[in-house]
């Protein structure tokens, strides 16, 4: 028989295996140990470490941006208000619902004439909050923390005011599209409050 053409070679002649194209020094870096990161992942199996998902992120990228986050009901977004004595909005934010209420207070009554009284929930109870409102001539209506060492007067009275905002949040809320949050980014969820509240304070 003839021999081989020069481009076939048989199947027993000795071929050189192929490098690996991961270098022996990063397979460690893709390893984890036990009882580290998050339990049931493997490794990525790709060339690059970039080209994956980043493995210690436990929520989608970008949520804090777009005002959703994980609270105790799960992810969601929270709308904070200020509303007068007849429940019209006067002004609002949204943030993610891991937020705590107090952090956006400051923004919202600054850009506000400053009134007589402001009532708020426990949540607001702090003593930051309180020298703001009365060295704007403000009364804090606000309940006393129970982890407060030093309680404030607190008129209960003039506290059963505070309803007026829960009944315009449940006004709110009757909005499919608030109550829900149809709406992937923050600026349209915050156009859509805007539009319910407008339309709330004319009716």
């Amino acid at each position: 028989m003839a021999g081989l053409p020069g481009l076939l070679r048989p199947l027993d002649d000795d071929l050189q295996p192929l490098p690996s194209l991961v270098g022996p020094r990063h397979l460690g870096g893709h390893a984890r140990r036990p009882g580290r990161g998050h339990a049931g992942r493997a490794a990525p199996d790709r060339q690059h470490h970039r080209q994956s998902a980043p493995l210690g992120c436990g929520r989608k990228r970008g949520a804090d941006f777009q005002a959703i986050g994980r609270s105790r009901g799960g992810r969601g977004t929270k709308i904070h208000l200020v509303v007068d004595g007849a429940g019209r909005v006067l002004a609002f934010t949204v943030t993610p619902g891991q937020m705590g209420d107090l952090r956006p207070a400051h923004g919202l009554l600054a850009n506000l004439p400053p009134p007589a009284l402001c009532a708020a929930d426990a949540a607001y109870d702090s003593n930051g909050l309180r020298h703001f409102l009365l060295g704007r001539g403000t009364t804090p209506v606000i309940p006393n923390n129970p982890t407060r060492k030093n309680p404030q007067p607190f008129d209960a009275r003039a506290y059963k005011a505070r309803n007026i905002i829960e009944r315009t949040i449940g006004r709110l809320k009757d909005w499919r599209r608030i109550h829900t949050r149809y709406d992937k980014l923050a600026a349209n969820f915050a156009s859509a409050v805007a539009i319910a509240a407008i339309l709330l304070g004319w009716t």
